[in-house]
């Protein structure tokens, strides 16, 4: 067993451990042809710069906006789902709608958001019904105003199915005895939900929204960058893209890593805040301090 986690573990250290070196280039003037040995030290310079960059507070705005969305429509959805495939009697259409869920899961932000733009853009087909039909078209895909509306929509319709895998496997270790008891003393289907069924998953609810709260500053980057354009900076820039336009397309590899390390920082406090939220709830979190 140890022996198969070692392909793991070199991964981590590889790709997610020895990057966190690089987090020193925030507190330097880098040149990328000096390298990290050789350029010189600035201290906190770069990130006073940074907090005086009003795009750095349109991005961060921006970033806490869609990501409360999400949280709110987007974190229901999948518990939602895994009750309705709970529910469903028939093991044949159970593994069909399971399939169908998760399989956008698999298909990248680039085929997601042409599948949308076909659907609900400018000469989509919905666009192309209302012409038909004597109406105005509805700029869908090209709104600002509604963009956090759209990337949840896009959200929900890719990874949704898959995040429903979770709390099906929490389903199954509910005591079927329970539910029997339950309808034997007169409780209906809404009040086996609600005493049986719901609570037993609170620990894995608790669990994943401490893990989502802790990711919140990082709502995504590819589905953000490729819609960036058709509805303007203001509405889909984000931290991540802010990041990528200021440290490798602009050329200030120091100012996108004080950005990325800010953005690092607050996203461990919020985790270590939710989970000694959920502590004093009495839930178990993701780690407990040892007695």
């Amino acid at each position: 067993m140890v022996l198969l986690m070692i392909p793991g573990v070199v991964f981590l250290l590889v790709f997610f451990y020895l990057p966190v070196i690089g987090n020193v280039v925030a507190f330097q003037d880098f040149q990328p042809f000096l390298g990290i040995m050789h350029s010189e030290w600035n201290g906190l310079q770069n990130f006073v710069n940074l907090y005086a960059n009003p795009d750095f507070w349109d991005a961060l705005r921006n970033t806490l906006l869609l990501a409360a969305v999400q949280l709110l429509l987007f974190f229901p959805v999948p518990i939602g789902l895994a009750l309705i495939v709970d529910s469903l009697v028939s093991n044949r259409f159970r593994r069909w709608f399971q399939t169908i869920a998760y399989l956008p899961h698999f298909l990248s932000w680039v085929l997601v958001v042409t599948l949308f733009q076909q659907s609900l853009g400018g000469a989509g087909f919905v666009n192309n019904l209302l012409r038909q039909a004597g109406l105005d078209p509805i700029p869908f895909m090209t709104n600002p105003d509604t963009f956090p509306l759209l990337v949840v929509a896009q959200l929900i319709w890719k990874d949704a199915g898959w995040a429903m895998i979770i709390f099906l496997a929490a389903l199954t270790t509910v005591d079927v005895s329970l539910y029997e008891a339950a309808a034997a003393d007169g409780a209906g289907r809404w009040r086996r939900l609600w005493h049986i069924t719901l609570p037993s998953l609170r620990t894995v609810i608790v669990l994943l929204l401490i893990l989502r709260i802790g990711d919140i500053l990082s709502v995504g980057f590819e589905q953000f960058i490729l819609q960036r354009d058709s509805v303007g900076p203001g509405a889909a820039e984000v931290l991540d893209t802010f990041t990528y336009y200021a440290g490798v397309v602009g050329g200030d590899w120091s100012s996108g890593a004080a950005a990325g390390l800010a953005k690092g920082v607050v996203g461990a406090l919020l985790l270590w805040g939710a989970n000694s939220l959920a502590h004093r709830l009495g839930e178990p979190g993701i780690f407990q301090r040892r007695t």
